[in-house]
């Protein structure tokens, strides 16, 4: 039986979403009180309140008769490329838990429908572009109308299965804007980069101890008390870690390069940007970041859909993972030098042969993809619906760049572990290094 994680709109985490979107674990739901309350109440409003009695954007104060499908047919727009299935169904999940921990008003008949959908593997026909941070309404209103049997769902389990009957549930007008008001598919496109980050981010400590180990760097810049001078928490960490994998104590140079030098520091300040990236998105994961909020007996209008933490977090969480690949191509540099190795330049089995020459070009291509994804989202935003819609926080490009950083950064990284490894042996005569490299990424993914 696939693992089960439980969703109660409270207790989601990012390694959770990425096991149901690619591991193949099944959601169940705890309870449907807090949303069934939220719809009890909604059900009891008078007055206008957006989306369920007027119009949205700057129709804001348009009295509407049941504007919901109509705005979910309006809203299902996309362009470019499909998304992947293993993003389309993390996001269903996010979606679930925020639902669970109530507030939205929405029929929570709906959330067994979307459980057994994820379960069964289906997900909605999501395009790439169409959100700007405030809510990802087109990726939303895509999978409403799916579920209303307008357009067809994919079919995408994560082991092979017969096709179900798609699941089909009949959304209420008022239903619309609660369904949509959401930034799950941002947050699951950032939780799955988080989760990946960090097994890469994990593996390149046991990727710098091969490193140091293979030019005998001094282990001195790792001492406790060098760290406890400046405690930063993701630098001790590191240097402990490191300190752990090296099986003696290094040689005897004053001191060795930043790569070597600089690595907890550096590192260190990658662990703790992507601790603080973690904390934003798993608070959002489970949070009722709907507008309306329906809480008490009220309707609360109010801008909780705004995912300027989540951007600004992973901003920087981008900015210091190009950092740490910087000083892998540094080591990488370091490794073909024959004063650090010992060994003939290029790590070659002989004077004049190339070696490992062609690893640093490899590398820099990788580095120079990882400094263009790097550039901060934030400084920008837009002004839409006629002015009112006047801020957008472009999480969800932040959140698509994380994506986007993992394969350059495992390139990087799998560079530095093939010349390592090679240095640490007798290197072999000129041949081509693809399946090395391959070896290499395969063994950071996997935890080796």
């Amino acid at each position: 039986m696939p693992m089960a994680v439980l969703l109660d709109g409270s207790g989601l985490t990012c390694a959770q979403v990425h096991d149901v979107a690619r591991g193949g674990a099944r959601v169940e739901l705890a309870g449907l009180d807090r949303a069934r309350a939220a719809w009890v109440t909604a059900q009891e409003l008078t007055g206008p309140v957006y989306g369920r009695s007027t119009g949205a954007g700057a129709n804001k104060d348009v009295p509407v008769q049941e504007p919901g499908l109509g705005l979910l047919r309006s809203h299902a727009i996309g362009a470019g490329p499909p998304i992947e299935p293993d993003r389309a169904r993390a996001m269903l999940t996010v979606r679930l838990n925020q639902l669970l921990a109530g507030g939205s008003g929405l029929d929570p008949a709906v959330l067994p429908v979307l459980a057994a959908a994820v379960n069964a593997g289906f997900v909605p026909p999501i395009s790439t572009y169409g959100a700007i941070g405030t809510g990802d309404l087109t990726a939303l209103a895509t999978t409403a109308l799916c579920l209303l049997g307008e357009l067809p769902w994919l079919h995408a389990p994560p082991s092979p299965a017969a096709v179900p009957p798609e699941p089909r549930f009949a959304l209420a007008s008022e239903d619309a804007l609660p369904f949509i008001s959401s930034g799950a598919a941002t947050l699951a496109d950032a939780a799955l980069a988080c989760h990946r980050l960090r097994v890469l981010l994990d593996g390149a400590i046991d990727v710098a101890a091969l490193s140091y180990t293979a030019i005998g760097a001094s282990a001195e810049p790792l001492a406790a008390v060098v760290q406890e001078a400046r405690p930063h928490p993701g630098q001790a960490a590191v240097a402990a870690r490191l300190r752990g994998l090296l099986a003696r104590e290094q040689a005897a140079r004053i001191q060795d390069p930043y790569g070597f030098r600089a690595f907890a520091q550096v590192h260190g300040a990658a662990l703790d940007a992507l601790g603080r990236a973690r904390a934003a998105v798993e608070t959002d994961l489970n949070a009722a970041a709907e507008n309306p909020l329906i809480a008490g007996s009220l309707a609360w209008h109010n801008g909780n859909f705004h995912a300027a933490p989540i951007a600004l977090a992973l901003d920087g969480l981008r900015a210091a993972v190009a950092q740490t690949a910087q000083l892998s191509t540094a080591r990488l540099a370091t490794l073909m030098d024959p004063d650090y190795t010992g060994r003939h330049r290029f790590l070659a089995d002989r004077p004049g042969a190339s070696g490992a020459m062609i690893l640093e070009y490899v590398a820099q291509d990788a580095l120079a993809e990882l400094r263009h994804l790097a550039g901060p989202v934030t400084t920008g935003t837009a002004v839409i619906s006629l002015g009112v819609e006047d801020h957008a926080s472009f999480a969800t490009q932040a959140a698509r760049h994380a994506l986007r950083c993992l394969e350059p950064l495992e390139i990087v990284l799998a560079c530095e572990r093939t010349a390592a490894t090679r240095a640490l042996h007798p290197p072999p005569p000129d041949r081509d290094l693809t399946a090395d490299l391959a070896a290499a990424r395969q063994a950071l993914t996997s935890g080796g």
